[in-house]
């Protein structure tokens, strides 16, 4: 039996997307141990056999004193624990509890999951941010990248890594199944599924959905997941042909609603929205962006646009509008069979066990 810590910075993200590698290793007779912050989710993970700690972390910017407490909070951890491996999931996970791992000569296996900060147009923030990165990647057994794009940039930037490059977080098959698509409607719904913010690009999206409602093009805008904290989305209230739906636990039979699904973010690591609207056989429109053009054969199973380009937004809307109800249809059984052959969960999971048998030996 292994004892096997895994730091993640939301209980939602941990559960949704991580409990079938959870699951597997419990199976396999090893101790989980989750830090994250309490979310609902948590009480799902311990009933599974999980051992949970409570620790608080600051998802968005740098600020010392929050990320020197977070990374004294893994270190007294680690020391109390002495964990035989440990797993990381998103930035501040990956370089806190990297530097920490390396501190007590633990193996490590993070999971580049976007590249945040490290890519910012701000060169003094980028440069601390890598510098963190070449703290905490120094001594890693093996990083988890979700797209060579990613991958690319930290080799570029002189890592010297032992990797992998996932497909994402895969998508359980089961869970997200093909459902039938929505009949022929006067009006379109398309479904934006994540957290309201500029970086996903909903800035963008509404000013598309402004010049989509003075053309008067029959199509609304549903939009589910929480607000983020600062994002001011008030003058966009008015548009007829946006919903703001707030965070959803019922996102299935939304995307089963949905005659599409769009995402116009300006960076991901794989987009979970995406890979489980595929898996429900929806049709995608999304920024041709690393992250979601590998899910995304364009005019093959949806529409690639221009990242932060309202007008590119509303060009892929229309010819998505303009085709026939028969070709919709047959998209989105394109995009359940992409992600059958190329992002089945089981890949994840295979690889996880494979790789924490290889660094524990």
């Amino acid at each position: 039996m292994k004892q096997i810590l895994i730091l993640s910075n939301h209980h939602a993200y941990t559960y949704n997307f991580r409990k079938e590698v959870i699951q597997s290793l419990l199976n396999e007779g090893h101790k989980v141990c989750i830090v994250a912050p309490y979310g609902e989710k948590i009480e799902l993970l311990k009933e599974m056999g999980c051992e949970y700690l409570e620790l608080s972390l600051d998802r968005r910017g740098i600020n010392l004193k929050n990320d020197i407490q977070l990374m004294y909070g893994y270190h007294k951890i680690v020391r109390r624990m002495k964990p035989d491996v440990i797993l990381s999931y998103t930035i501040k996970p990956n370089i806190y509890g990297g530097i920490v791992s390396r501190v007590h000569k633990i193996p490590f296996i993070p999971n580049v999951t976007g590249l945040g900060s490290a890519a910012s147009s701000n060169k003094l923030i980028s440069k601390l941010v890598l510098f963190l990165y070449r703290l905490a990647f120094k001594k890693t057994s093996h990083v988890f990248f979700q797209n060579k794009e990613n991958r690319d940039f930290f080799l570029n930037n002189g890592f010297k890594l032992n990797y992998e490059v996932l497909p994402g977080s895969g998508v359980n098959l089961s869970e997200y199944a093909p459902a039938p698509y929505p009949i022929e409607s006067n009006t379109y719904d398309i479904l934006y599924v994540g957290r309201v913010m500029k970086e996903k690009g909903v800035n963008e999206l509404l000013s598309a959905a402004k010049i989509l409602e003075d053309r008067a093009v029959p199509v609304r805008f549903r939009l589910a997941g929480f607000l983020d904290d600062g994002f001011d989305i008030s003058n966009s209230i008015e548009h007829k042909n946006v919903e703001l739906l707030g965070a959803r636990d019922d996102v299935p039979s939304l995307i089963e609603k949905a005659h599409a699904i769009i995402l116009p973010s300006y960076h991901e690591g794989m987009s979970n929205a995406l890979l489980e609207a595929a898996a429900s056989g929806r049709p995608l429109l999304a920024s041709d962006i690393a992250g979601c053009r590998e899910i995304i054969d364009d005019n093959k199973n949806g529409f690639l646009f221009e990242a932060k380009s309202a007008n590119s937004i509303v060009d892929r809307v229309e010819a998505f509008i303009s085709t026939s109800y028969a070709e919709k249809v047959r998209m989105g059984s394109a995009s359940r069979n992409k992600v059958e052959e190329e992002f089945d969960r089981s890949i994840i999971v295979k690889a996880y066990l494979n790789k924490i048998t290889e660094v524990t030996q």
